[in-house]
């Protein structure tokens, strides 16, 4: 194993990765359990609860405690700071009520008060504070939305989350097209670096507006990020699926991920650390893919 890659899943708690039995002990019935036996199987994960709702300084305390002491916890930024539109229930009782009666079902960030994002940054860089004081915190992932394209009200909002996250490592992943169409590639990896963000290598299918290409470059000294979403073309926009789980339903062959190995290794050596995550997370796919890269990059380690 190359040291300094990270290899994990997004997610430990999916229900589809609960309920298929294959990952799990019979054992691993409570939050606890599952958290630390998946610690003794891989040593990171992404935490995609924060992209739904906020995360809480009490969970992040306990997923501190229960994993090793170099475990690492990648975290996805909260879905309002992100450009995706957000239901006022996930926000905090108090910043509800704050809101006011004729507050909309529906809120996206610019409709929400000055005062109160800052309320939510500060909240969100509390919820942070244990796994940051443990040492465990890897980096905060911004999963900007689909419709934030290359233009300046879009790099203007990156450029605000950047700042408004000083002090943490950022990682950011686009997903629209305009980010790395033809002389806007070099353009982006540059500004990433001036930004010093942490570029994301993602891996998805091909062919529709809401994906970019795999650019494999580094553009922090600190860490570079490979996710990978799978290629499944027949589930990546498809309409009323029960849940997300089902739009990454995809198991990689040895084949393709044995052509990552090469670009992995060249990452592992332009970036202190590089964590690949499995955003496969029907059933026990990002898992077993995941299991199969680690053995990979073994046997590959000279």
């Amino acid at each position: 194993m190359i040291e300094n890659i990270l290899v994990g899943s997004a997610s430990w708690t999916d229900k589809s990765l609960i309920g298929c039995g294959r990952f799990y002990p019979p054992s691993c019935k409570t939050a606890e359990q599952r958290l630390r036996f998946y610690a003794t199987q891989f040593p990171m994960v992404e935490v995609d609860s924060s992209y739904y709702a906020m995360p809480t300084p009490q969970n992040a305390q306990l997923w501190a405690e229960r994993t090793p002491e170099h475990f690492t916890f990648n975290v996805k930024a909260f879905r309002l700071f992100t450009g995706h539109q957000t239901l006022v229930t996930a926000l905090h009782r108090d910043l509800q009520k704050a809101l006011g009666p004729d507050v909309p079902r529906t809120l996206y960030y610019e409709d929400v008060p000055g005062e109160l994002r800052d309320e939510l940054w500060r909240r969100f860089h509390e919820a942070l504070a244990p796994l940051k004081n443990a040492g465990k915190l890897g980096a905060v992932h911004f999963q900007f939305a689909p419709w934030l394209l290359r233009n300046r009200a879009g790099m203007a909002h990156v450029e605000h989350c950047a700042e408004r996250m000083h002090g943490h490592v950022v990682a950011a992943e686009f997903r629209h097209a305009t980010w790395f169409f033809g002389e806007h590639l070099e353009q982006t990896i540059e500004w990433e670096r001036e930004l010093a963000l942490v570029h994301t290598v993602v891996d998805s299918p091909q062919g529709f507006a809401n994906c970019v290409p795999c650019v494999w470059d580094v553009t922090n000294p600190k860490l570079a990020i490979v996710r990978l979403h799978g290629r499944n073309k027949e589930t990546w926009n498809k309409k009323g699926l029960a849940a997300s789980s089902a739009r990454f339903d995809y198991r990689y062959s040895a084949d393709e991920l044995a052509a990552m190995v090469p670009e992995l290794k060249h990452l592992a050596t332009l970036a202190d650390a590089v964590h690949v995550v499995f955003n496969t997370n029907y059933e026990d796919q990002g898992q077993a893919n995941a299991r199969l890269m680690r053995e990979m990059l073994r046997v590959n380690a000279g």
